[in-house]
């Protein structure tokens, strides 16, 4: 963590509009041991401009004493609370102290148990009551300013590392086992060491260690994938990739609180960075075969255009093979006859629907394809809800994905569900009034 860069406090309209954590300076001099008072914002100009524009009492008493303003860029509100906390801590400024008591800041505690519990407290030293027969105690995180704040990100993080909140470990299931909110320790669906693992890298990151937590995984994820281990190698690289995608600059937190859709522009951003694509994407077609022991087997491209429906440019194919039915043959079908059109603009990633197989297929008719190499073919798997994505060697689950991007392919995934079966179906009655 690199330390303030600061400014002169006449130069208030210079400050960045984005998220991090800033302080007050008594000195005129660029030394942190004179800091009056630390904070985080979202916006810190705008923050910074609060205090006098619109200063409280509590302002009153320091902003006379102020000649630097110093600031630190955060990725993301995960990040500058926990470097809001790290920093008071260390100089304890005095404006932030004379307001806090141990009962007013706040503490992540963990449990010393077999599977710890997480909970939010404001006595980190009190021993807590699990039990009518025994006390446990806890160790702690902390302190933490901004309440709200800690429990958005403890709930943000608790999707990507699973642990339990409950004061006693239940005898079957609860809800947060099926919100995938707990890895349910109380019916061993989870081993002793793995969960340990889960709070040992939740106390990394509140602790600042973040980055030396993802070099770690990394190379974790390497030794299982030497070891051939390509379950446990999968499964370390989607908690790598949250947790990473945590700190990003409108990640889990932001979301949570601005309780807003994401814009088109926010999704397309998330996407590229996800497919490791540089160039916009705008146009996004999706495929689907519906047949029934491949009579009347029919084909439907649905097109999204900046993550809308674009429904004049959908197109319907009545497949010709016949035979059994092939879905991977069908769809190596439709992609020929639709590669054939360039009057109709490529996309930038084509979205089949299927597995490996199907992605193999899509993949040998984009090389047979004239000017194809922008478009990236991905394959949704409907068992598990795995993407295959061209390049990678591993699928990703849909539900470890931004929520953004989880119901934009869903949502394509339906609809080219939805508009190949309505063409089957108008087949199937055509040759029923016929026959």
């Amino acid at each position: 963590m690199t330390g303030f860069g600061y400014q002169s406090i006449k130069k208030i309209d210079s400050l960045p509009k984005e998220t991090g954590v800033y302080c007050f300076s008594a000195k005129a001099s660029s030394v942190d041991n004179h800091i009056l008072y630390i904070g985080k914002a979202l916006n810190i100009k705008n923050r910074v401009k609060n205090h006098f524009q619109q200063p409280t009492q509590k302002d009153q008493l320091f902003l006379r004493q102020i000649k630097k303003i110093g600031y630190i860029k955060t990725r993301s509100e995960i990040e500058a609370l926990i470097i809001e906390a790290t920093l008071i801590k260390k100089y304890r400024p005095k404006f932030n102290i004379i307001w806090k008591d141990d009962k007013n800041y706040f503490y992540i505690a963990i449990t010393k148990e077999a599977f710890p519990r997480i909970f939010i407290t404001h006595q980190p030293n009190k021993k807590k009551q699990h039990s009518a027969k025994t006390n446990t105690s806890i160790s702690a995180i902390g302190p933490f300013v901004d309440g709200q704040s800690l429990k958005n990100a403890l709930r943000a993080l608790r999707k990507i590392l699973g642990y339990r909140t409950c004061r006693i470990m239940p005898k079957k299931t609860c809800l947060y086992f099926f919100l995938k909110a707990c890895p349910g320790p109380c019916i061993n669906k989870i081993k002793k060491e793995e969960y340990r693992k889960n709070i040992h890298a939740l106390v990394k990151i509140f602790n600042g260690k973040r980055d030396w937590l993802i070099k770690k995984m990394k190379k974790e994820m390497s030794e299982f994938s030497r070891r051939q281990k390509f379950e446990e190698a999968a499964e370390v690289r989607n908690k790598l990739f949250l947790i990473k995608n945590a700190f990003e600059k409108s990640g889990p937190l932001q979301k949570i609180r601005n309780r807003k859709l994401p814009t088109w522009d926010k999704t397309r951003d998330d996407l590229q960075t996800i497919l490791r694509k540089s160039d916009p994407i705008k146009r996004i077609e999706a495929y689907d075969i519906s047949n029934i022991q491949g009579q009347q087997a029919t084909g439907s491209m649905i097109v999204f255009k900046n993550g809308a429906p674009d429904k004049s440019q959908y197109r319907k194919f009545k497949i010709k093979i016949s035979g059994k039915p092939n879905d991977t043959a069908m769809i190596r079908e439709v992609l020929e006859r639709r590669l054939r059109h360039r009057e109709w603009k490529y996309p930038s990633l084509m979205l089949i629907d299927g597995g490996k197989p199907q992605l193999s297929a899509a993949l040998k008719e984009k090389k047979r394809g004239n000017k194809t190499a922008g478009i990236k073919i991905l394959a949704i798997a409907k068992r598990n809800n795995e993407l295959f994505v061209e390049g990678k060697a591993f699928p990703l689950l849909l539900s470890v994905l931004p929520r953004n991007i989880f119901n934009l392919i869903l949502h394509m995934r339906d609809e080219a569900h939805r508009f190949a079966i309505g063409y089957h179906k108008k087949l199937r009655n055509k040759q029923m009034i016929e026959g």
